[in-house]
């Protein structure tokens, strides 16, 4: 053995042939032909180097967790049989036991992803719960304006989440895909049900338009401003038409609205005008009315007034602006002649001043009765008595007071 060529893990026999020391003892891993033991020695160990590379990049990438469990044994099974029965000088066991000592940390990361995806199951389900429950919510909605949209968005929310176990995703999509068919048939039958509103609509303003088009040139103006404000009110209960009819009908319609009311306000503005003076010759009689207050001679100022009153009828209209300013002040001067009239009567009421007399006898009546029963009393020296005597007398007497005054006042 002395002209073998030794290492710590193998060596080189004399016929050349390559020996790997081992746990289980030698075995010849091959030979170098027409190379010195050295070299032929040298290439096996250059062999385990590259096995040893391949072991610790495994091991790196496991430890990192950079591939899958399952990857990650198949991958050290691949590496452990290249390890097992490599033709290589080296520190094999070394290698083997290495690669076995992965397998505590695979199964670690196996159970560490295994929580992991029951967590993302978890909350995957969460999520399609709440998912499914707003669908619903929105087949029983009428939010025809985003609840395709939003439909939509849940749906793609939906994809990007993980599968559950087969039974209760199966569940949970049955009932997504439901609200959604439901909603899509309420939303079309809402539309179909608008459309024909709105066909129908059409039909009222295309009446409209043409009833107010044949208005538009009518010059009784009262009864046919009248009848415009009808057709606005007719054409708003009407609803919308389609769009691509509803704004030339509202053209047509407005167009013919408008004019008739400039042609009236034309008039309207050609006959103000005219009244121009009318208000002038108002304004005259106005300051002769003002001048009969405040009122003195009530007879003397209705007379004047019912004069007044005959020459303002006979001036004839005035501006529509001026109506109100004047009527509002010679209706002024009427309630202040009338006011002083109405009192006037309030105190000379016949039956009132009846009343009042009649009062002033009873109250006098009942005061002369108290005074005898106060001299009694004060005769007797009942003084209990005559307080509460005295005291009834003045109140008496404070009532008889006000009559007398009153009854001044009626026959005033």
């Amino acid at each position: 053995m002395s002209a073998e060529k030794q290492s710590e893990w193998g060596r080189v026999a004399e016929d050349g042939t390559v020996f790997v020391k081992t746990s289980t003892g030698e075995r010849a891993v091959g030979s170098y032909p027409d190379k010195t033991h050295e070299e032929a020695l040298a290439f096996f160990v250059e062999r385990f180097a590259s096995l040893e590379f391949e072991v610790q990049l495994l091991v790196q990438r496991v430890n990192a967790a950079k591939m899958s469990p399952e990857e990650a044994v198949a991958a050290v099974k691949t590496v452990r049989e290249q390890v097992t029965g490599a033709n290589a000088v080296g520190d094999l066991d070394g290698l083997i036991a290495r690669l076995d000592a992965l397998g505590p940390v695979i199964a670690t990361q196996r159970e560490a992803r295994r929580a992991e995806r029951a967590a993302r199951t978890a909350e995957s389900k969460v999520a399609k719960e709440r998912i499914v429950a707003e669908a619903e919510a929105l087949a029983e909605s009428s939010n025809w304006r985003d609840g395709a949209n939003r439909l939509r968005d849940l749906l793609e929310e939906w994809k990007a989440l993980p599968r559950l176990d087969k039974a209760a995703d199966d569940q949970l999509w049955r009932r997504f895909s439901g609200a959604r068919t439901t909603y899509t048939r309420h939303r079309k039958a809402h539309f179909a049900e608008q459309h024909e509103k709105r066909d129908a609509a059409r039909a009222v303003k295309e009446r409209l338009a043409q009833e107010a088009e044949a208005l538009a040139d009518n010059t009784d103006w009262g009864p046919t401003s009248g009848r415009f404000r009808d057709l606005m009110r007719e054409w708003k209960a009407a609803g919308p038409a389609p769009r691509e009819h509803e704004e030339k009908l509202w053209k047509r319609f407005r167009g013919a609205q408008d004019a008739f009311f400039g042609a009236r306000d034309a008039a309207n503005a050609a006959l103000d005008a005219e009244f121009a003076d009318n208000a002038v010759v108002k304004e005259g009689l106005l300051a002769e009315a003002e001048a009969l207050l405040p009122v003195t001679d009530v007879e003397a100022a209705k007379a004047a007034f019912r004069d007044i009153a005959d020459r303002w009828d006979e001036a004839g209209k005035v501006p529509r602006d001026r109506i109100k300013d004047l009527e509002g002040r010679l209706r002024k001067v009427e309630q202040a002649i009338r006011g002083v009239e109405d009192e006037q009567w309030r105190r000379t009421d016949p039956e009132k001043s009846a009343r009042a007399d009649d009062m002033i006898g009873k109250l006098q009546a009942a005061i002369d009765d108290l005074q005898a029963k106060l001299d009694k009393a004060r005769a007797a020296g009942d003084d209990r008595k005559v307080k509460e005597l005295e005291e009834n007398l003045a109140s008496r007497q404070a009532f008889l007071d006000m009559a007398r005054k009153a009854s001044e006042e009626f026959s005033g």
